[in-house]
């Protein structure tokens, strides 16, 4: 009842919007807020209730739906969905918030959109049944792309049909894999089976038919994510969309394709993701260099933070990659921190742009001079992205290392560098911004935070201090998944299963040579 509760109360709240006169311009703002408020209020009961140290699903809800289809609708957290589900609260209304001065126009399509967008994300970490959570994932799309396309910069139009068409391109292939599994199920169990994607595990697919699965299944969430080579939306997308849609997308967007493909492609298709990580590591660590060294020549303040999350969700998809509990725990804690640094990032540089209209760093120095409580939370939230230790980024980024250290050096050594130029980029953007003359006259009027913009920052500032201070509460509720998800890919990361692979490819070779 809880987790049904926090899903729709926003859906509700955007169709009662609806309701507000257009009349009332003024009001839509202060109503979404107070609906967004509400999913964040039930988070503590949540939190309360979850029982921590354990990798079952928990407060489950079971309804059926289609049962001619076998599709139901069924709930459920762990540990990684209930940080998951707090963040994308969390963001959601801090991101209403930090909308009430940028948004002028269409106000009650804006906040219809951002309510009906935290219930897709919402969805999406609860769904269960393969086909709900299809569903919620798509939903996505939708509100996003007209934030993006109505309310965003000059190239929004451009913008949002890119990350549509990027983003429904990968999903039709998990739609086209999800249908084939079901029907191979249906013919194991005999009749309709149910959606629940426990039922798609140990199909006994043949080896290569579940490979080409698994690679139709995955790329919407490398997509999502997204990885090298299909970042080039996430550029576009973030510096046109406002600055809710840039923390949103930041903060929780990229973490669905992340939660997705440890969810469900990894139980799915283990012995597949285990052969292809190979492969997902090179291009994971091509895109943390590629990355952070495109970051450090933009003039652009926020290319420059978004080109860094394709550095940092490189990062984090590698520690996942390493296969062991410490880098699992590492980068699905680095959810949270990246969603938390970049979302921080992303709100402080929307709050300059609606006093200086641009982005462009030569505009800016000694910014520091005229406004010290922004010049602060900046490099509160620079140095979360950095990892310096004491904030939050510094735990994740440590885990991740010292998991990759335990199975590949030369990835440690490249994710290592990638953590350096990050370093290099925000500290030099930091100094250019806040150090230095006044050499631009309007900077000198510059009206430091007021009260609404410092309430809106203080809770990410606070929660990456205390993340870094104290990570243990949050290790212990990821950690029961972390493990889970090491023991179901274990039995093909040991040698045997390795030196059957060899022999296979082996024979595969001789074969061709015959032919």
């Amino acid at each position: 009842m809880l987790l049904t509760l926090i899903l729709f109360t926003p859906l509700i709240g955007a169709l009662l919007l609806l309701l507000v006169p257009r009349a009332f311009e003024g009001t839509h703002k202060h109503v979404a807020l107070f609906v967004s408020l509400i999913p964040l209020a039930l988070c503590v009961p949540m939190l309360m209730a979850f029982q921590y140290g354990q990798s079952d699903f928990q407060m489950g809800v079971l309804v059926p739906w289609i049962p001619a289809l076998g599709v139901d609708f069924r709930l459920g957290i762990d540990g990684m969905s209930l940080i998951l589900i707090v963040l994308t609260t969390l963001l959601t209304t801090l991101s209403i918030a930090a909308s009430f001065r940028s948004i002028e126009k269409m106000q009650k399509e804006y906040y219809f959109f951002m309510l009906v967008l935290e219930t897709g994300m919402l969805g999406s970490f609860m769904a269960l049944d393969l086909f709900l959570f299809y569903l919620f994932f798509e939903l996505l799309l939708v509100p996003m792309y007209f934030i993006i396309g109505v309310w965003g910069g000059k190239e929004r139009v451009y913008a949002s049909i890119k990350f549509f068409l990027y983003t429904a391109f990968g999903s039709v292939l998990l739609l086209l894999v999800m249908f084939y599994l079901y029907f191979q199920a249906w013919r194991l169990y005999g009749g309709a089976p149910s959606f629940n994607y426990v039922n798609f595990v140990n199909l006994g697919l043949d080896a290569s038919v579940q490979r080409w699965l698994f690679v139709g299944f995955v790329l919407a969430f490398l997509i999502k994510m997204p990885l090298f080579p299909f970042h080039t939306w996430l550029p576009y997308a973030h510096t046109e969309a406002p600055t809710a849609g840039s923390v949103i997308l930041a903060g929780v967007l990229l973490k669905t394709g992340v939660y997705g493909f440890l969810r469900f492609a990894v139980p799915i298709f283990p012995e597949a993701v285990v052969y292809f990580t190979p492969w997902l590591m090179a291009l994971a660590l091509i895109g943390v260099i590629y990355g952070a060294m495109v970051a450090m020549v933009q003039q652009d303040v926020k290319k420059l933070v978004a080109y860094s999350s394709v550095s940092h969700m490189g990062v984090l998809l590698a520690g996942l990659l390493a296969w062991n509990v410490q880098g699992l725990s590492g980068g699905i804690l680095q959810m949270i921190n990246h969603g938390l640094s970049t979302g921080g990032l992303f709100l402080v540089v929307g709050m300059i742009y609606d006093r200086r209209h641009t982005r462009d760093v030569e505009q800016f120095g000694g910014i520091a001079k005229v406004m010290p409580v922004y010049a602060a939370f900046f490099m509160i939230f620079a140095l979360s992205s950095i990892g310096l230790p004491g904030l939050n980024g510094f735990v994740g980024e440590f885990l991740i290392l010292a998991g990759l250290m335990g199975s590949n050096i030369t990835a440690t050594v490249l994710a290592a560098t990638g953590v350096i130029l990050g370093a290099a980029y925000l500290l030099r953007l930091y100094k250019r911004m806040m150090f230095g003359p006044i050499t631009v006259e309007e900077n000198r009027g510059l009206s430091d935070l007021d009260k609404r913009e410092f309430s809106i920052l203080l809770p990410i500032a606070i929660a990456c201090f205390i993340i870094g201070m104290y990570p243990q509460p949050i290790l212990k509720t990821i950690e029961p998944t972390a493990q889970q998800i090491t023991e179901s890919v274990k039995p093909y990361l040991s040698e045997p299963w390795y030196e059957a692979q060899a022999q296979e490819i082996h024979s595969e070779a001789e074969t061709g040579t015959e032919h």
